[in-house]
């Protein structure tokens, strides 16, 4: 009788370790969405405010998952976003110089 206790204490004890190892495993997969947040965490280094947000932005929606590198357009949207920055426009003139900014560098 003691033995058959002794067993069944051992396999539920082995049962709840291995239910409590299982969410520990899935939580530890790492997205591709979060791997391709990472690249573009990197590449934004030294990059601040809306030009930050915007690079991100464009870096994040790339089509393909591998591909963390924004499309040239965005690189001249990053770009105007940073002289924007420089001449210090903001509301409707810094919308206005945007869109010509970027409208001039897709070409």
């Amino acid at each position: 009788m003691n033995k058959l206790i002794l067993a069944a204490a051992v396999s539920l004890f082995a049962a709840n370790a291995a239910l409590a190892q299982a969410p520990a495993a899935a939580e530890k997969k790492v997205t591709p969405q979060q791997e391709k947040m990472k690249a573009c965490n990197a590449e934004a280094k030294g990059k601040k405010g809306d030009e930050r947000k915007a690079f991100m932005k464009e870096c994040l929606s790339a089509k393909k998952s591998g591909d963390a590198k924004p499309a040239p357009s965005a690189k001249a949207g990053s770009s105007c976003e940073a002289m924007a920055a420089e001449k210090k426009l903001a509301g409707a003139a810094k919308a206005s110089f945007l869109k010509k900014c970027t409208a001039e560098g897709a070409k």
